[in-house]
């Protein structure tokens, strides 16, 4: 639909971003946006049976099936170029995009990460590990980013931070938890749905 950016979103495991996505979007948070495809390098993810159950079309595509990196690149590009995609977001995706393909779809990536950048972030910084590196730095306050995506992991322009406070007695599976409800699952659909509408608005002024 003209008046709706579609929405590409790729995972690797749980999906629970992308579950807040889904519900955004059918709360009508998303209003000027839709996921049109969701992109798994892992077959049999949970990710994919969300996506799937809310009728959206899914694809994986594994680097080993691929030839390697660039083979895998090479495919993903061509899966969401099949779909007039306007934004790529990365939702608990673990494979670190080349500067080519970033460079490809240049201020159209974006990512959510569990803290607050620039801390706890970087190559190798996914699932727990953030969440463990705050309770051995001794924090007392950590959160999520949502972020451009550039040639540096987890370097891109910041659009949105939301902090958590840090429990006594937290494990790295309990602040995982609490920074995803108190702060990802909100800030990745809010940011979705501005980026969205800009990208309509652009458009609509071009005519």
């Amino acid at each position: 639909m003209a008046d709706k950016a579609r929405v590409a979103v790729m995972v690797s495991s749980e999906g629970t971003n992308l579950q807040a996505l889904i519900d955004a979007q059918r709360a009508g948070l998303i209003d000027r946006g839709e996921i049109a495809l969701v992109i798994s390098n892992k077959e049999g993810a949970r990710a994919l049976q969300r996506a799937e159950k809310a009728g959206i079309e899914t694809a994986v595509i594994r680097p080993k099936d691929c030839g390697g990196q660039k083979g895998f690149e090479d495919a993903c590009k061509k899966a969401i170029d099949s779909k007039d995609i306007d934004l790529i977001v990365l939702a608990g995706f673990t494979i670190i995009l080349s500067r080519d393909f970033v460079n490809y779809y240049n201020h159209k990536i974006i990512n959510i990460h569990p803290s607050l950048i620039p801390a706890f972030c970087g190559d190798g910084y996914y699932g727990l590990v953030p969440h463990e590196e705050a309770l051995k730095r001794g924090v007392k306050v950590t959160g999520a980013s949502v972020h451009y995506v550039n040639e540096v992991a987890d370097g891109g322009e910041i659009i949105a931070q939301k902090a958590v406070n840090v429990e006594e007695g937290d494990t790295p599976e309990t602040l995982q938890r609490r920074v995803m409800e108190q702060a990802e699952w909100l800030i990745l659909p809010v940011a979705v749905a501005k980026i969205c509408r800009r990208i309509v608005k652009e458009r609509q002024k071009r005519g």
